[in-house]
């Protein structure tokens, strides 16, 4: 997928090949673009013109980048998000907020009620993704180790025996 994305963008975006990442539901295709220079100018005029440069990339090439998405949704079977990064500052344009269905105890809840009184989230849902976050965040070791394992589950089903 990498590869074609890689392969199927106009050179002129950028100067290396695009971030790809994506799960079951999402491909989201971050371009990195190059960084202004502005020579001895404060961070914060840096930040704008990178803003600035971003905005530009997202309106110039709307008009291919959704054209690109259709193929790429009807090969892959998945919808397609962009973003793009200039100097470490990243933007999404468009991207899912796929919802997930739980169901939690008393006491789950009561972290998430805990949260939305405190201010820190604007509801259980917030709240529960900024959990996510959190050990996403926190945890990075252990998650990439789960993936790793899962990853070696996959290749021990794939070349294990076939039922006939």
């Amino acid at each position: 997928m990498e590869g074609w994305f890689a392969g199927r963008l106009p050179e002129a975006w950028g100067e290396e090949a695009p971030e790809v990442v994506s799960d079951r539901d999402e491909i989201l295709v971050v371009v990195r673009i190059a960084d202004v220079e502005l020579g001895d100018a404060s961070e914060d005029e840096r930040r704008a013109a990178r803003e600035g440069r971003i905005a530009r990339f997202r309106e110039e090439t709307r008009e291919e980048r959704m054209r690109i998405a259709r193929e790429a949704e009807g090969r892959f079977g998945r919808k397609v998000s962009w973003g793009a990064e200039c100097g470490g500052l990243r933007v999404l344009f468009t991207h899912l907020a796929t919802p997930v269905m739980t169901r939690l105890r008393i006491p789950e809840r009561k972290v998430l009620d805990t949260l939305v009184e405190a201010g820190v989230a604007r509801s259980r849902s917030h709240a529960l993704a900024w959990c996510v976050r959190l050990v996403g965040d926190h945890e990075k070791d252990w998650i990439e180790e789960l993936r790793a394992a899962l990853v070696a589950v996959e290749n021990a089903r794939a070349s294990g025996p076939r039922a006939s």
